[in-house]
């Protein structure tokens, strides 16, 4: 699944309800005296249960929080009107849900901006950080999502990286202020072919860089399987740059249990390093309707189920 319809395909999912009995365990679910209780701060998406919430963004925020989730993550905060913010922003804060990533930028899928040195690019990006920090206290995140968008094919890539890495400095000397964390995400190059950003040894290397505490990497475990694999010593080799984790099972970017990844053993390395950040469930439900919801919250519950 390509990260540019991830969000439109997840809110767009249908299907019947087939589950005998489903109907009756969704509704008891809506009971906080049943809220599970997670050993991390996994984020659910808008759309993620809509078919057991209803389409309203703050009925499915209230359905997370009955759940037990105390994080959520929206890439398309920025692009939400102020008062539908304003409104998740104050839902958030009585239900104990921390707000987690959303995409801070443009993000270029097809033509290098911030690898090629760009002025008038780069100005685009730093603008959009600025605009991106008044939606962050809006909605009280800590954390957004920079992509550094596509190759520059006719730069050698020490010019590139250089590019890449002066950028983020000027975006991080915007940041620090307000104690708000971009988080680079690099992205895998079957899904998402010629992006500056592939592997976190690369990642790890900007951030060196950079320098910054408001500089810090996003590990996106679906991506980063497809890309270098050898996930738990990759994640412990840049650990002290990783900021924020996202969640998809591979093949099929979906919930937990539906691929080859042990996110069981993954998530207890995690939590075994104290991580007190957010995961974001930046995948896909595996089946339709309200059964395929119900499976995602269970396949949580199994694979938390480590302590």
């Amino acid at each position: 699944m390509k990260r540019r319809s991830f969000i439109q395909k997840s809110a767009l999912s249908t299907g019947a309800l087939t589950m005998t009995g489903t109907l009756t365990y969704a509704n008891s679910l809506t009971n906080t005296t049943n809220a599970h209780q997670f050993n991390l701060k996994y984020a659910p998406h808008i759309g993620m249960f809509k078919h057991l919430a209803g389409d309203d963004p703050i009925a499915q925020l209230n359905f997370m929080a009955d759940q037990g989730f105390t994080a959520f993550e929206d890439n398309e905060m920025r692009k939400r009107p102020i008062d539908v913010q304003e409104k998740m922003a104050d839902t958030m804060k009585k239900r104990g849900l921390e707000m987690g990533v959303f995409v801070a930028h443009e993000i270029y899928w097809k033509e290098p901006n911030l690898a090629s040195g760009d002025l008038d690019k780069r100005i685009e990006f730093l603008n959009d950080i600025k605009s991106s920090i008044e939606v962050a206290k809006r909605v009280n995140a800590k954390w957004m999502t920079v992509v550094p968008g596509h190759l520059d094919l006719k730069l050698r890539m020490g010019h590139q990286t250089a590019n890449v890495v002066e950028s983020l400095k000027q975006a991080s000397a915007l940041l620090e202020p307000h104690g708000i964390v971009m988080v680079l995400e690099p992205l895998n190059f079957r899904n998402h072919p010629g992006l500056f950003l592939t592997d976190s040894p690369q990642a790890y290397e900007i951030c060196k860089a950079v320098n910054s505490p408001a500089c810090k990497i996003l590990f996106d475990i679906y991506h980063q399987q497809i890309q270098e694999g050898n996930l738990i010593p990759n994640m412990e080799a840049a650990w002290s740059e990783i900021a924020y984790i996202q969640i998809g099972d591979n093949p099929g970017r979906n919930e937990p249990t539906t691929g080859e990844i042990n996110y069981y053993n993954v998530f207890k390395w995690i939590h075994e390093q104290e991580f007190n950040g957010v995961l974001g469930m930046e995948h896909g439900n595996s089946r339709d309707g309200k059964e395929g919801e119900l499976a995602v919250i269970e396949a949580y519950k199994k694979v938390d189920n480590f302590l």
